[in-house]
Formats: C-alpha cells, structure tokens, sequence
C-alpha cells in the first residue's frame, strides 16, 4: 500500500543517508516542496533532439523517472545500469514503460554529453534537460531534493535524491526502486508496472517496498 500523504508529510524532517564518495545523498523533505502531498505536475524540459518535452509526454504508458547528473561518480552510473539490466531481460515488454533520466546538472550536461553518457545504458533510456529555472521546477514538482556542493578542487558535485519514482500512465505515483534495490526486486517492480493487472493471482512486486519477496510475473499467455 502506498503511504498516505500524512505519512509522508509526517518524514518531512529531513531524512539523510549520504555513502562517502558517491557523490549524492538520499533525502526526503516533503515540506520542502511547493505541494508537498502530490508528487509530479506541469513542466516543461527538452529532450536531447531540443524538442519541448511536458508532464503529457510521460502519460499514456507507466514511467520510471530518476533525477542526476554525468559526473555523479556512483549513485547515478550504477542506478542507471541496474535500470537498463532490467529492461534487457524485459525484452519488447520495456517499450511499455517510459524510463526517464533527468538531468540535475543543467550548467555541465548539455545534450551532446547527455546523450553520449546515456549510451552506456539501454538506449530506451531517455534524456531530459532544461534551464536552471526549468530544472528547479520540475525538481519540486516531482519532490526531488538537489544542491550544488564545492569540492576540495574547486570544481562541485550535486547532492540529491537517489530513488527512482514510479508512476502509472494517468501520472499517479504508484511505487519507487530505492538505491541499491535488489536487481531481482527491480525487475519485479518493472514488470509489475508496464504489465499492470497482468500478473497471475499473488504475483507481481509491492511497489512500494523495498524487501521481501520479489514475486516477478510469469511469462505471459
């Protein structure tokens, strides 16, 4: 069952787990955000063609959406891969889903390096950048938490949310794959999404959760 919006308003407080070196930290700040009880809403990016992309373009199929940046050392590469891993055994049953990466990084990651870096991952995959203003809202809009933090070499790495966000085709948050979820639990997760209703009686994966059994759906008739 997905928490109620008074629950996760209730985690409001800041809720941290920051991995040394990774580069990104995993935060929840429900009151952080413009609309703290819906999650997702009107914005507006570009794909890596320049082509104007909005909150329509993610209804019609389910949507797995990850926020980050190219020069995230850890968090965001092995996230990416574990996406894609999961999307190559799902075969044909992937063009179902919408998978996007959404750049938090608008100064360093123009289309050109978005789209080289994407191409170490499944190329469904997609690419979304903006404006700093563009990338803000959609940040809130979709209750992802994100700073710019200097390092000791002058340059800067960007702290953020780390949890992929699932939502069904009308834009409705149904589940999340948390960072560093068991390949075999975001598989099940997947598949539960693009195959909704799909599953034999007691399959499927809690998309809400993060542990216990995996429950994958079959093949299908």
């Amino acid at each position: 069952m997905a928490p109620s919006p008074i629950a996760l308003i209730a985690s409001a407080g800041l809720v941290a787990m920051v991995a040394a070196g990774t580069g990104a930290i995993v935060l929840q700040q429900g009151s952080r955000f413009s609309h703290p009880r819906k999650t997702g809403g009107a914005f507006t990016m570009a794909d890596l063609d320049g082509r104007p992309v909005s909150q329509a373009d993610l209804l019609g199929k389910p949507t797995a959406l990850f926020f980050g940046f190219t020069h995230c050392p850890e968090v965001c590469p092995t996230t990416l891969a574990t996406l894609a891993g999961a999307l190559g055994r799902m075969g044909r049953d992937a063009d179902r889903l919408n998978v996007v990466f959404v750049t938090l990084d608008p100064e360093r990651d123009t289309p050109d390096s978005l789209r080289e870096y994407l191409a170490s991952f499944d190329p469904r995959i997609r690419g979304f950048v903006g404006t700093p203003e563009q990338v803000a809202r959609m940040a809130d809009a979709y209750h992802v938490a994100y700073k710019r933090v200097p390092t000791q070499d002058g340059d800067y790495t960007m702290e953020h949310s780390a949890t992929v966000a699932l939502f069904d085709k009308t834009g409705r948050m149904v589940g999340e794959i948390g960072y560093q979820e068991d390949e075999a639990r975001v598989l099940s997760k997947l598949i539960t999404l693009a195959l909704p209703g799909q599953c034999a009686p007691g399959g499927g994966a809690e998309l809400w959760s993060t542990t216990g059994a995996t429950g994958t759906c079959g093949p299908r008739s």
